[in-house]
């Protein structure tokens, strides 16, 4: 190669490029895997470094595209080779700024088929860097900076990701590229379930599960996904409108989790034993621990001042999301079945010290999801029916509407009078039901 290379310099510049191009097929048509990176460094290095821009940058991209082409079929090979040429051009990357570019995609593409995603997410990174002299278009940015983030929520790197995605988000309305816009709506539900937000992410999550272009696989893992944010979301009405819709899918039927989004959605306790089987579906992130807030720690503190008969919990608080979504759901459950509760026997139903339950209902009844008052004189929590939540569920089951009764102002009063409508109009759809089938004759009543 040496020789060859020497003889070239002395050559003419036309004569130069025809006998570089000539040399460089030779060297690649029938590689030698033992000598073929040697033989391009040296080749490289000489084409960089000769006088003619012009004739660099034309043989230069016969490399890439002999490369491009598979004259490597070693993956390792080909991705030291391409490594080193970046090396030696790196230098003068502003004469040579479209063949780097090339190669660094050809290098991201290497690292992605061998998982290494945080690799090829580093290589993509520095063709997409603002400080470089080409001008790509917003749609060539768009498409890179989503590709960007997928590789690095892959390696779980939500953090960086978030940063690529906010540029992505600036540059969505400039391409119409069907296959980059689903990438980008998948890559949004990702980054909200990595950050915690797992409302947002359980309704990206459902709405791409309606995507008839995505494969049917992956369909079904989107809403398998949106059903395991929809369970850790804090509980609430936000939260029940979307186990509502996830519910009434007639594909979560078959669904492994199918048995939790039920329980969640029916406002039944949950058993350690279901939670536990539920916990074995979660991703890393899923299962992160959070830390015992201060209020929680105090309260407990204080309760252990005033005595301890040595049966309660010493838990302060949830430890993980799943811990805390639980024990909101079973909260919220709880206010039910009961009218009203003990510190200490909602401690028991959470597995919780009494005043980490206080703490507990306290923040979802600041928040607006849960409806109650506490007595912390009798150290008791009371619990208000919520009239609205149970008309909407009377009309999702196909009731119809129910009328008002008059406020009496008595709470108890008003939710005693609830349940009686409410039976008194199931039966009555059942009575109907079965007279039009034919089953119950109609029977007049005479006074």
């Amino acid at each position: 190669m040496e020789g060859h290379l020497a003889s070239i310099s002395s050559l003419g510049q036309k004569d130069k490029a025809p006998a570089y191009s000539t040399l460089l097929r030779d060297t690649l048509s029938t590689p030698n895997t033992a000598t073929v990176a040697a033989d391009l460094h040296a080749f490289v290095d000489a084409v960089v470094n000769q006088d003619n821009l012009l004739v660099g940058r034309q043989i230069l991209t016969e490399v890439v595209k002999f490369l491009a082409d598979g004259a490597i079929t070693d993956n390792d090979l080909k991705k030291a080779v391409v490594q080193d040429i970046v090396s030696i051009v790196l230098p003068k990357i502003v004469s040579y700024e479209e063949q780097v570019i090339a190669l660094r995609s050809q290098l991201a593409d290497i690292f992605e088929s061998e998982e290494e995603w945080s690799e090829a997410a580093r290589v993509l990174m520095s063709i997409f860097n603002e400080s470089s002299q080409r001008a790509f278009t917003d749609a060539e940015r768009m498409s890179g900076y989503v590709r960007i983030v997928r590789l690095l929520l892959e390696e779980e790197d939500s953090v960086q990701a978030e940063t690529y995605f906010n540029r992505a988000q600036l540059l969505v309305h400039s391409t119409t590229d069907k296959v980059v816009l689903l990438q980008f709506k998948l890559c949004q539900a990702r980054i909200s379930d990595y950050g915690r937000k797992f409302l947002e992410a359980a309704s990206r999550y459902h709405e791409l599960s309606y995507v008839g272009e995505i494969d049917e696989e992956e369909r079904r893992h989107m809403l398998m996904a949106a059903v395991t944010c929809a369970v850790l979301a804090p509980a609430g009405p936000n939260r029940s409108r979307v186990l509502a819709s996830l519910y009434r899918d007639e594909r979560s039927v078959d669904l492994s989790t199918y048995n939790i989004l039920s329980k969640m959605f029916l406002d039944h306790i949950l058993r350690p034993a279901e939670i536990k089987e539920f916990e074995g579906t979660l991703k890393p992130h899923q299962l992160a621990k959070i830390a015992i807030s201060s209020n929680d720690r105090l309260a407990s503190a204080n309760e252990r001042g005033d005595g301890d008969d040595g049966t309660t919990s010493t838990r302060t608080g949830p430890s993980t999301v799943l811990d805390r979504a639980v024990m909101e759901h079973n909260l919220l459950a709880s206010s039910n079945i009961y009218n009203n509760i003990t510190f200490r026997g909602l401690g028991a139903l959470l597995d919780l010290t009494p005043g980490a339950a206080e703490t507990m209902a306290r923040k979802m009844i600041e928040q607006g999801r849960l409806r109650g008052t506490i007595d912390q004189v009798d150290k008791l929590i009371w619990f208000e029916g919520n009239r609205e939540e149970d008309d909407a569920q009377g009309k999702a089951g196909g009731l119809g509407d129910v009328e008002e009764a008059e406020d009496t102002g008595a709470p108890f009063t008003k939710r005693w009078d609830t349940q009686i409508r409410i039976t008194a109009a199931n039966v009555e759809a059942i009575v109907q039901s079965l007279t039009e089938k034919g089953l119950v004759k109609n029977v007049s009543v005479t006074a």
